[in-house]
């Protein structure tokens, strides 16, 4: 893994960013895992499955056994390359593309799921966006619903969408952040929201166990992902995760283990926790 603590200064103009166009690219093909068979015939729907963690999650978990399915926005080059990766692993990956942000496009993506690969054992929503404000006064009451649809909203629909096909034994994990702990001055409204799926997560844990489905999250620290170009200016992305204790931003494979943890019989006493690859931060909870 990486251990510098500086970037080269970059900037995307839109978002979601764009892992091809990252320099250096994001360490996110799991090139050195190998797996064991502990998600063998298992289907894992993942949101944000395209890029970052979550292309390293799910080839994490083809790499366990898993078929898989991407939900993403619009990076529809970023997601081939990650169906191609998936595949090269002896797995099934399918592409939903759409915004999770609407009600219907979550329950058409279960369903998808459900109908092309006849099953759905593990529902990760880890798609989030972020928009820095200087102050609360410049966050728009467009911008607060926008991040509170995707990054909250959405999890609540994907879960209800999914919990018919979540039999005993099914897992939702959950992809909050540092921020939710320590927060953030430019990222109101996304802390905001990740504390929220902090709360959700723990509480859905209550609410589910009894049905077999354990609930669990993951916070991650700074971490290496088009995210960052597409919503930090240039200077921010040279500093970016040289405050952690570590002094560097982590890579996408380096977190992506945490989530094969939550996802196998390995964390079968687990539920309503989150796990915290964060760099060395010390948070509670």
């Amino acid at each position: 893994m990486t251990t510098t603590a500086t970037l080269p200064a970059q900037h995307q103009g839109t978002q979601p960013g764009i892992e091809a166009q990252m320099e250096p690219r994001p360490q996110s093909r799991m090139q050195g895992y190998r797996g064991s068979g502990k998600l063998q015939g298992q289907v894992a729907l993942i949101t944000g499955g395209d890029s970052g963690i979550g292309r390293a999650v799910a080839i994490a978990f083809a790499k366990e056994g898993a078929d898989i399915a991407i939900v993403y926005l619009d990076e529809d080059g970023d997601a081939a390359e990650t169906r191609d990766l998936v595949t090269q692993c002896g797995q099934r990956c399918i592409l939903i593309k759409g915004d999770i942000a609407d009600e219907a496009f979550c329950g058409e993506s279960v369903a998808l799921t459900v109908s092309e690969l006849k099953r759905l054992d593990i529902l990760v929503n880890n798609a989030g966006e972020q928009h820095p404000e200087a102050s609360i006064a410049d966050i728009s009451s467009a911008q607060l619903l926008r991040t509170f649809q995707t990054n909250v909203f959405a999890m609540f629909h994907l879960v209800r969408a999914a919990l018919p096909h979540l039999k005993q034994g099914g897992r939702i994990i959950n992809t909050t952040s540092v921020t939710a702990y320590r927060g953030h001055e430019k990222l109101l409204d996304y802390s905001a929201t990740k504390g929220a799926v902090v709360s959700f997560t723990r509480s859905l844990a209550k609410a589910l166990i009894d049905e077999g489905v354990r609930v669990n999250a993951v916070a991650p620290g700074p971490v290496w992902t088009p995210l960052i170009p597409s919503t930090f200016s240039a200077e921010e992305v040279a500093r970016f995760g040289s405050h952690a204790l570590m002094k560097r931003p982590g890579q996408p494979d380096e977190i992506a283990p945490a989530y094969v943890f939550l996802a196998s019989d390995d964390s079968s006493f687990m539920a309503g926790q989150v796990l915290h690859p964060n760099g060395g931060e010390v948070v509670n909870g």
